[in-house]
């Protein structure tokens, strides 16, 4: 019998969500070691950023400061690193949670991953005119 998942509906599923994810991001062969590289043993503090980020996005509470876009404008990623970081954040999202927020979560991890490629291909480019 499946069990029946629940919507996200608060700031502990919130951080269920992202610590499942990024879970799943630090173990994977192509885009762990990019991220571990990066954040190297600053996790909480980026697992915290991570938080406001979705609670805003998803809650409507408006915890997050900053600037998603410019962190991830050098990091030597390219299509194949978005899809696989869409592809685990769907995962997890699906074997945790189903409901409209959930939907919302994956909607914006879509929307998300197309405008960053966009912008990085745009800069690299053309790095005279970012659109940072």
């Amino acid at each position: 019998m499946d069990t029946v998942k629940e919507d996200i509906q608060n700031l502990d599923d919130i951080k269920l969500m992202v610590n499942e994810f990024y879970g799943s991001v630090q173990k994977d062969e192509l885009i762990g070691p990019i991220f571990n590289g990066v954040i190297q043993n600053r996790w909480p503090e980026h697992l915290e950023k991570m938080y406001t980020f979705w609670q805003t996005i998803l809650l409507e509470t408006h915890t997050y400061q900053g600037r998603p876009f410019p962190p991830h404008a050098q990091l030597p990623i390219q299509r194949e690193h978005f899809d696989r970081w869409v592809l685990l954040f769907e995962k997890n999202l699906d074997r945790l949670f189903s409901g409209p927020i959930a939907d919302e979560a994956r909607f914006r991890a879509h929307k998300m991953a197309e405008l960053f490629l966009l912008k990085l291909e745009h800069i690299r480019k053309d790095p005279f005119h970012p659109l940072i």
